[in-house]
């Protein structure tokens, strides 16, 4: 049994698991009860499929349907297989449009199709709207359940306005303002609705609006809305006709999952999509196993090279004892820019037409970088071993350093131009890269430098 309601955490996850173990339910339900919903969460996100849905099961109405609209879409999926028909149609309703189409995008059609035909003819058509653009766009993510109000309406019309649809609308702090036809022409926020006087006309107190297309990339909206600060962006149509809004939490998960795909990304790794404790070993590996597949290969081509070069190295052994050091910085200097290139096109500080400037300048940060390690490279090989080897070692540093530099900046921007996750572009592939060529450097230099 379950006594005491105020325990840590670590203690909250024991328990579940030992009762989940013996299909203990009143001890599950005396486990959450206590629990708020993040915390709730947090314990769901730590059990397998099965496990979630028993003790999902056991929360109260109210928590359950608060708990599944903000768990990740991923999760809902799991969540749905192994709940009842009308428990799913519940919680599937009292999802916000933009949440639904989510948990549909993870569905099997057949589901998804059978679920919004359970709806009510208003929901349908609003969740309709949000599922007509295409994945990736804003669209996709807005909400088009809110408040507008018209530049001849007053203050007070207004409020009443706001009032009647407090509980439907996803945000109220920021109003679109629309003319007849629906087109945007302002907003004004709750704050000054409240200030201003009943008898006040909206045109007197509404400001210029800062809105975005449908069809732009939802990303490049969320940074938009996030570097404007604003709590809500308009989204509108072709014709500038409001379709619905973005709000800052949606940005800023748009945001939060965009890092979380490019971090995994540059690891050589797809995006789990699932908190890790929740994703199954199996996902896990389809997440690594293409990458790891695609690098072996080319790690080939260092091994080619290698062998091309196997005279040089028979006759200077003592090269072999460098290679680790100048592959290994050629792709750390690469792995370095390509990163800083791919956080800049996400902020949106540089743009794929940018791309001979940032040549140039990752042409001279190399090469100051190569000067750096050059030298000292330089000077503790000449000690170490001869002068023409501490030339080898510093020039092949400079040259590696140049090249790595410039070419781990221009993949990014490549594969923006090409439409593709600068990301993928990044550190895996660059390192490859930078492995082999590097090692063709290194031996040319050598080869000229010592005659061989």
């Amino acid at each position: 049994m379950i006594k005491s309601p105020t325990i840590s955490f670590d203690e909250s996850a024991e328990l579940l698991v030992k009762a989940l173990g013996a299909n203990n339910v009143a001890d599950v339900s005396r486990v959450l009860q206590p629990l708020d919903v993040t915390e709730t969460l947090e314990q769901l996100e730590r059990l397998n499929t099965i496990e979630r849905a028993l003790a999902y099961r056991t929360l109260p109405k109210d928590r359950a349907i608060e708990v599944f609209e903000r768990l990740d879409a991923a999760l809902q999926a799991d969540l749905v297989a192994g709940l009842q028909d009308s428990e799913v149609a519940e919680v599937f309703a009292g999802l916000s449009p933009d949440d639904r189409v989510a948990l549909m995008d993870e569905l099997p059609a057949s589901v998804a199709n059978r679920l919004i035909l359970g709806l009510s003819e208003k929901e349908r058509a609003l969740t309709s709207t949000v599922l007509g653009y295409p994945q990736g766009a804003v669209g996709r993510y807005m909400s088009p359940e809110f408040v507008i109000t018209h530049p001849e309406l007053t203050v007070g019309e207004t409020l009443a306005r706001v009032r009647a649809q407090l509980d439907d609308a996803e945000s109220v702090y920021t109003i679109p303002v629309t003319d007849a036809g629906r087109n945007l022409v302002g907003v004004v926020s709750l704050r000054d609705v409240l200030r201003a006087d009943a008898a006040v006309f909206v045109s007197g107190i509404m400001k210029s609006p800062l809105s975005v297309p449908a069809t732009q990339d939802a990303e490049e909206a969320a940074r938009y809305c996030a570097d404007a600060k604003v709590l809500v962006l308009p989204i509108v149509d072709a014709e500038e006709r409001l379709v619905g809004i973005l709000t800052v939490d949606d940005a800023l998960q748009i945001l939060e999952d965009a890092e979380s795909e490019d971090a995994a990304r540059a690891g050589g790794s797809e995006p789990l999509r699932r908190p890790y404790l929740a994703t199954p070993v199996r996902s896990i590996v389809r997440a690594r196993v293409v990458w790891l597949l695609v690098l072996a290969l080319g790690a080939t081509l260092t091994v080619q090279v290698i062998g091309a070069f196997e005279a040089t190295l028979e006759q200077q052994v003592v090269l072999s004892l460098f290679i680790p050091l100048l592959i290994g910085t050629g792709g750390n200097t690469g792995n370095q820019a390509a990163t800083t290139i791919t956080r800049a096109l996400a902020l949106g500080d540089v743009r794929p037409k940018d791309v001979l400037r940032v040549f140039a300048r990752e042409v001279r940060v190399g090469a100051l970088l190569g000067l750096l390690l050059g030298t000292l490279g330089f000077t503790i090989a000449a000690l170490a071993f001869s002068v023409p080897i501490g030339l080898v070692i510093g020039l092949t540093l400079l040259g590696v350093c140049t090249m790595a530099a410039s070419i781990g900046g221009l993949m990014p921007l490549l594969g923006k131009a090409v439409k593709a996750d600068p990301a993928v572009f990044s550190n895996p592939f660059i390192s490859t890269f930078v492995d082999s060529t590097g090692l063709i450097i290194y031996f040319l230099i050598a080869t000229s430098i010592l005659g061989l």
